[in-house]
């Protein structure tokens, strides 16, 4: 067993990076998000995605609506 994990120490110390980097990836998000910042910087202005939903006061938040149809103002 002891052999094995020193042959393969190159493999378990990059898979440990990796796993680390992606575990304060992922908290930095949630931080972020709990924060209510934005992963768009919040500046609906330049934002294509957020363009169309800016009166709704949230970047990227699609206002809801009954019986809508993606691309049609509701009348």
């Amino acid at each position: 067993m002891l052999t094995w994990i020193f042959d393969n120490l190159i493999n378990i110390t990059l898979i440990a990076v990796i796993a680390l980097i992606t575990g304060l990836l992922i908290r930095s998000m949630i931080r972020d998000k709990k924060a209510g910042k934005h992963s768009c910087g919040g500046n609906c202005a330049s934002c294509g995605a957020c363009g169309r939903y800016s009166a709704s006061g949230r970047c990227g938040t699609i206002p809801k609506q009954a019986n809508s149809v993606p691309g049609r103002t509701p009348r």
